[in-house]
């Protein structure tokens, strides 16, 4: 059937009632801390809902069905990293956070480590990494959807584009994290709308599916539990070093910090984790479950198959198969994904280089509206940015500098946790040798990246946090023996008696 009219109404609509929900929010004037942390008025709930949006990117969206339909569920297992991921930073990172009411995740590192420069060069390695991320986010389902719509993808781009900045730059977070809990509810029925409506059209139901999970489509043959050998993937490496790269985003990365910072109630951010946490896990869930179901309904029905690749047999299935009008809110749950992602990156950006950089680079102290009005400027300077670089990739089919730049800065993360890591678990740490572990974990990092492909991704956070350590810890004990530096970090930046 395709993409109708109807469908296409219903999208416009959506988009429509976003924009607007996203101004709605941003009537009352936001300046200064308002506008960088909302107004003390947003639930934990809507927060908790913002952040599943966030992390989960269009990217997820599209590849998780596919996964499970051309492939296993040895992948699925990186959700259960979550059970790894939440503990860790409740106990330790959170009550951190909530004492020092920090305003951004690197603002952290200034007050541990007592250097501006620590701020600022994880603040730019945060933004550099974001503006990739944003323009990928972009152009990915951008490309799939024009496919779909017959709309050329310049038009999609520019169109999710424009929408996010306009509700970012006036809004600030509050506007940005309730756009976000629209577009995420939306994603969550409609997702599971799919899964029920493709279990009914299957010969034997739910039963067909469970029965090919038993056949060797849950794990394969050669797919292993433990490796010996932690560099080589196994589903226990998978759990382990998932659950690290999920702590590093959300102890690291202003993204995830930032809606921290909308409370110091330490019920209230653990609550936030934990529905967070068990969202991810459901729509995991629900997506996996969608790619084995796409596999039977395909296999029982071959006349019906299309030509798409394995990522976008979900989204094929969605123009193909469902009926009308549901095609078109789930593809706009697509597009939410997109969005949500994109405006928390705007957002996030903005914050970033107001706070981090500008405000710690000033000679004068900036007021509350030179602040905004400097953050406003940045989110729509930076959505324009990644607009254009989204449609230099969507234009110049560079597959391969788009893998080799998502590789790269997937390395960010896991190497800015590492210092996080040195400065909340060691009192011996300064800032000598947090830049000494920055810059060695970097260059490891990218060695390992691009010189030993049989090292598994997986292992990548584990690695970049244990260097840091390695090399952290030694060079902070040396340093200050020369400098017989007795001193010790502010009581409430580490975890000690």
């Amino acid at each position: 059937m395709g993409f109708t009219t109807i469908d296409f109404i219903i999208l416009v609509v959506y988009l429509g009632a976003v924009l607007f929900a996203g101004l709605h929010f941003s009537k009352k004037d936001m300046k200064g801390k308002e506008f960088f942390k909302g107004d003390g008025t947003i639930p934990w709930w809507v927060t908790s809902v913002s952040i599943f949006a966030t992390l989960l990117s269009p990217i997820s969206f599209l590849s998780l069905a596919g996964n499970s339909y051309g492939g296993t569920w040895i992948l699925w297992f990186a959700q259960l990293g979550m059970l790894i991921a939440i503990p860790i930073t409740i106990k330790f990172f959170l009550p951190i956070y909530s004492k020092l009411n920090i305003d951004t995740a690197y603002h952290y590192l200034e007050l541990r480590f007592d250097s501006k420069a620590l701020r600022v060069l994880g603040a730019l390695m945060f933004i550099i990494y974001q503006i990739g991320r944003m323009s990928i986010i972009m152009y990915l389902p951008s490309m799939v959807l024009s496919k779909l719509m017959g709309i050329n993808v310049n038009i999609l781009i520019i169109v999710m584009g424009v929408i996010a900045i306009i509700y970012s730059y006036t809004g600030g977070l509050k506007s940005v994290l309730w756009t976000d809990f629209i577009q995420g509810t939306v994603l969550l029925i409609g997702v599971t709308f799919a899964l029920i409506y493709l279990f009914s059209h299957i010969d034997g139901g739910a039963g067909a599916v469970f029965e090919t999970l038993k056949q060797g489509k849950f794990l394969g043959a050669e797919e292993v539990l433990f490796d010996p050998n932690i560099l080589k993937n196994s589903v226990f490496i998978i759990v382990v070093g998932a659950g690290f790269n999920t702590c590093s985003s959300y102890i690291s990365s202003q993204d995830i910090v930032q809606r921290f910072t909308t409370t110091t109630d330490t019920k209230e951010l653990n609550k936030m984790m934990l529905t967070n946490g068990a969202l991810s896990i459901f729509i995991a869930t629900v997506f996996y479950l969608i790619g084995t179901g796409l596999y039977v309904f395909y296999g029982q029905n071959p006349a019906l198959a299309q030509t798409a690749q394995q990522d976008q047999i979900f989204a094929s299935y969605i123009a193909y198969q469902l009926p009308v009008g549901i095609t078109g809110i789930l593809l706009a749950a697509i597009y939410a994904a997109s969005q949500s992602t994109l405006s928390t990156g705007l957002n996030s950006v903005a914050t970033s280089w107001t706070l981090d950089i500008q405000e710690r680079l000033s000679k004068k102290e900036m007021s509350f509206e030179q602040q905004t009005k400097i953050a406003q400027y940045i989110s729509l300077g930076v959505g324009i940015v990644a607009i254009a670089v989204s449609m230099i990739l969507a234009n110049g089919e560079i597959k391969s500098a788009y893998e080799w730049f998502n590789g790269f800065m997937g390395l960010v993360l896991g190497v800015l946790a590492g210092t996080f890591v040195l400065g909340v678990f060691t009192k011996v740490a300064n800032s000598t040798g947090a830049f000494a572990a920055f810059a060695v974990s970097s260059i490891a990092m990218v060695f390992i990246k691009y010189n030993m492909p049989e090292v598994s991704i997986w292992s990548y956070s584990i690695i970049s946090i244990g260097i840091s350590l390695l090399v952290g810890i030694p060079v902070s004990y040396v340093s200050r023996k020369l400098k017989h530096d007795n001193t010790v970090p502010n009581s409430d930046t580490v975890i000690y008696e």
